[in-house]
C-alpha cells in the first residue's frame, strides 16, 4: 500500500477528530455506507446550488466532508482495510463530486457555467497528478501545500455564506464566485505545473536517457 502523506493545515485535528467519530460508530454502519452518503450529499448540493440555496448548498458541505472523510478512516479504525478497493472507490466517488460540485455552482445564478466547468478541470488535473506520483514514487499526497479538500470545502462554505448574505461582486461581468474560481483555477494550475516540473526533474535523475 502506498504511503499517504497528508501536510496540509487541519491534517492533524482533522485525523484525531475523525477517528474519534469512527471509533463511536455503530457496528452496523460500513464504509461504503459513508462513501454513499457523501455521494448522495453531493448530488443534493448541486441541486441547492444551482436552485439558488446556498445555506443549504453549505450545510451539504458538512454532510459530505462527514462521509468522504470518514469512510477510510472507520476501515482503518476497525482494521478491515480493502487498500485496492479503497482507493478506487475512493477517488472515483471523488471526481464525481467534483463534477457535480463544478456544474451545481455553475448552473446557478451567482457563477457562470465557464468558470465552474474551468474550476473542475484545474481540480481533476491534480487529482491525476497526484494519481501519477502514486505509480511513480509510491507515495500517494492529498493536497499541495497547506491546502487540501477540507480547506477547499471550508473556503467554500465561507464563498456560499456570503453569497447567501447578498455579498456580491461585479468585475468585468463577472460575479464573486467567478473571480474565486478563474483564480483558484489559476493558482491550482501553477501549482500543477511546478509540482510535475520538480517530478520530471526527480525522475529524470533517477531513470536517466542513455543509449546502449
Amino acid at each position: 500500500m502506498q504511503d499517504r502523506e497528508m501536510t496540509f493545515l487541519l491534517a492533524r485535528p482533522e485525523r484525531w477528530l475523525l477517528r474519534a467519530i469512527a471509533a463511536r460508530l455503530p457496528g452496523f454502519i460500513r464504509p461504503d455506507h459513508l462513501t454513499v452518503l457523501a455521494l448522495v450529499a453531493a448530488v443534493a448540493f448541486a441541486v441547492a446550488a444551482a436552485t439558488g440555496h446556498f445555506w443549504t448548498a453549505a450545510a451539504l458541505l458538512v454532510v459530505h466532508w462527514f462521509g468522504d472523510s470518514l469512510d477510510g478512516t472507520l476501515a482503518r479504525v476497525r482494521r478491515a482495510e480493502r487498500p485496492k478497493y479503497g482507493y478506487y472507490v475512493d477517488h472515483l466517488a471523488d471526481a464525481a463530486a467534483t463534477a457535480l460540485v463544478g456544474l451545481g455552482l455553475g448552473l446557478s445564478t451567482s457563477m457562470h457555467l465557464t468558470a465552474g466547468l474551468v474550476l473542475v478541470i484545474a481540480y481533476l488535473a491534480l487529482s491525476i497528478n497526484s494519481y501519477l506520483e502514486t505509480h511513480a514514487f509510491g507515495r500517494f499526497s492529498l493536497g499541495y501545500g497547506r491546502l487540501g479538500p477540507t480547506e477547499a470545502r471550508l473556503a467554500l462554505i465561507g464563498l456560499l455564506s456570503a453569497v447567501a448574505l447578498g455579498v456580491e461582486v461585479a468585475w468585468f461581468g463577472l460575479t464573486l464566485l467567478d473571480v474565486v474560481a478563474l483564480g483558484g483555477a489559476g493558482v491550482m494550475l501553477v501549482a500543477l505545473a511546478a509540482r510535475a516540473a520538480g517530478n520530471l526533474k526527480v525522475l529524470a535523475a533517477r531513470e536517466p536517457y542513455t543509449v546502449p
